[in-house]
């Protein structure tokens, strides 16, 4: 039976603040989340595991030391300067191409932020950290020999630099999974089929030749991050041409996205792949409040029926999908297809 890992203690991170069109408005990434998610997983037949802790090794493969040091302790450090402080969010950003790093605690609040979508509460990080420790946990259902599983990662992670976060993600658990997976000798191929472009893992493997990376999302002319995902960029140096861009309009479909899937597929048979790591942003849907396509709760079943057809492992790590009263069914049309 296929597996499905969380830990309760993402549901720590509460953030309270976004900022939308010059307003203080309600973060997206509610905890409430989880219990959507988590009820889609059990309709689909999975079984639920706690995740292991395999320790910051894993993390810092892919994420620097002072990044890490700066998610762990930024809130008990912002605080001691400011004891009536809810969350740590940034208020201005480092731009300059030299990248000076200061250690004071405004500055790298603005050094590791690309935008203000990631406050940091007084136990964000524990949610952050086990949110990478489960998708590790399932990535070792995978080297242990299952053909599928799935971490139930919250907060998300495909937005996050190897020293930057932003839209609601830290550590990038996407990337730290495959990671993972190759340095246990597995050829990795990252298949992101959120709405939004997978910025951050594109960049964090963008010149390496030994995990492809895949994104299908909004064209990022017309949505966020708007400053990657465009076709044209397919990876640099050693990694030319392990990156693949396949953007859609805003407000696809299935007649649109389906072509793009087999464009993808395709392109990971023909690297060699050995496991496939899915980004699974359930953002795509009608539904989602991000109005960014119109796929269909039993579209993701045809989704991943295409991607289990290629016949490799799969590893699939929770993104996107926000509060909407389809989530749950989502997730429970996608990996129901693994489970039949």
């Amino acid at each position: 039976m296929m597996k499905f890992f969380h830990d309760d203690r993402q549901r720590a991170h509460d953030p309270q603040f976004r900022l939308l069109n010059g307003e203080i408005t309600q973060n997206p990434d509610r905890p409430e989340r989880v219990d959507l998610l988590i009820a889609g997983a059990t309709r689909a037949g999975l079984t639920r595991h706690a995740p292991t802790d395999h320790g910051l090794a894993p993390l810092a493969a892919v994420h620097s030391p002072r990044y890490l040091d700066y998610l762990a302790s930024i809130h008990q450090r912002r605080l001691a300067e400011y004891p009536d402080l809810s969350e740590v969010v940034p208020t201005r950003f480092c731009l300059d191409p030299q990248r000076h790093y200061s250690p004071g605690t405004e500055a790298q609040i603005g050094f590791h932020n690309a935008d203000t979508s990631c406050p940091v509460g007084p136990h964000s990080w524990d949610a952050i950290h086990w949110s990478a420790q489960t998708a590790l946990s399932a990535a070792d259902e995978i080297l242990d020999g299952a053909r599928a599983s799935y971490a139930l990662s919250r907060p998300s992670g495909h937005h996050a630099y190897r020293e930057i976060a932003g839209g609601f993600c830290f550590l990038n658990n996407t990337a730290i999974a495959a990671e993972y997976l190759r340095a246990a000798g597995h050829r990795p191929a990252v298949l992101d089929i959120d709405v939004h472009h997978g910025n951050g893992t594109q960049a964090i493997f963008y010149d390496r030749a030994d995990v492809l990376t895949v994104s299908l999302h909004v064209d990022p002319l017309q949505f966020y991050p708007f400053y990657a995902g465009a076709a044209g960029e397919t990876g640099a140096g050693a990694g030319a041409g392990c990156n693949l861009n396949l953007p859609l309009a805003r407000g696809s479909g299935m007649a649109e996205y389906m072509p793009a899937l087999e464009k993808a597929l395709a392109r990971i048979s023909d690297f060699g792949a050995t496991v496939i790591v899915v980004a699974l942003g359930l953002d795509a849907h009608e539904g989602d409040p991000f109005c960014g396509m119109t796929l269909t709760t039993a579209d993701f079943a045809t989704i991943a029926q295409a991607i289990r057809a290629v016949d490799l492992p799969v590893l699939n790590v929770q993104e996107g999908g926000y509060m909407q009263s389809a989530l749950g069914d989502n997730l429970a049309s996608y990996l129901g297809a693994f489970t039949v």
